[in-house]
């Protein structure tokens, strides 16, 4: 299967409550790569890259946290690039 990477924008209740620890750490579990940061807006965005599958259990976990809360999200599909990890900026 092969790899994707999306640019994620997440809304809702998602900074000040550990979403980019949770997500890093699930992101490195699943072998994604990638990184995440918090916007001004409030707002968290987040590119993400390995097999579909392993996006969405990670998109699955993120919404099954206590504490995180997902409104909606906006996806798009961007070219793929070469890195190492996953990282919080």
């Amino acid at each position: 299967m092969a790899e994707v990477r999306k640019r994620i924008t997440f809304h809702g209740r998602v900074q000040g409550v550990g979403f980019r620890f949770t997500a890093k750490s699930m992101a490195r579990s699943l072998g994604l790569t990638g990184w995440v940061k918090n916007e001004w807006d409030g707002t968290v965005l987040m590119e993400v890259q390995g097999r579909e599958p392993m996006i969405q259990k990670l998109l699955v976990g993120l919404n099954r946290n206590q504490f995180i809360q997902i409104d909606w999200l906006d996806t798009e599909e961007i070219p793929l690039r070469t890195e190492l990890g996953f990282d919080s900026r």
